[in-house]
């Protein structure tokens, strides 16, 4: 059964994250420098689903199997997970394909997300492009789905 556009979005708005991740080097001012990420995460029997959103939105990375969370006392299974840190990736696909198309409130995590790239000066600069691009409506003019993308 192949997934549509509108169900990856609804998915997105449950269980998707507009977040950052640290990486080992440090800016001038000494703190670590961040680049902004796309995460999908569900429990590892919900693997084969992030396959299909992987191949539908034709994402390279792999997909991760974390160890099961017990740390706060409750117990947890092992988790699936795809990020997408890919500066390509996430200006030709993830941006477009949800930018103001998420429902709930990923739609305002996503735009907010766009700005913490541009405001935030431990966001590494390679980066601050995708806020120049959300600033001078290039995502605007774009309705995506993956078949448009490439």
């Amino acid at each position: 059964m192949n997934i549509t556009d509108n169900y990856i979005r609804g998915l997105i708005d449950g269980e998707g994250c507009f977040s950052f991740c640290n990486i080992p080097q440090k800016n001038k001012h000494g703190n670590k420098i961040k680049i902004p990420a796309f995460v999908l995460s569900m429990h590892e029997r919900d693997k084969e689903l992030i396959e299909q959103v992987k191949r539908r939105l034709n994402i390279k990375n792999k997909i991760y199997i974390l160890k099961p969370y017990s740390l706060d006392g409750f117990k947890r299974g092992k988790t699936a997970r795809l990020i997408v840190r890919d500066f390509g990736e996430l200006r030709d696909i993830i941006i477009p394909f949800f930018y103001k198309k998420l429902i709930g409130y990923k739609g305002k995590q996503l735009l907010e997300w766009l700005e913490k790239i541009g405001q935030d000066p431990d966001i590494h600069p390679d980066y601050k492009v995708l806020y120049s691009l959300y600033k001078r409506g290039h995502f605007e003019a774009k309705s995506v789905s993956p078949q448009t993308i490439f």
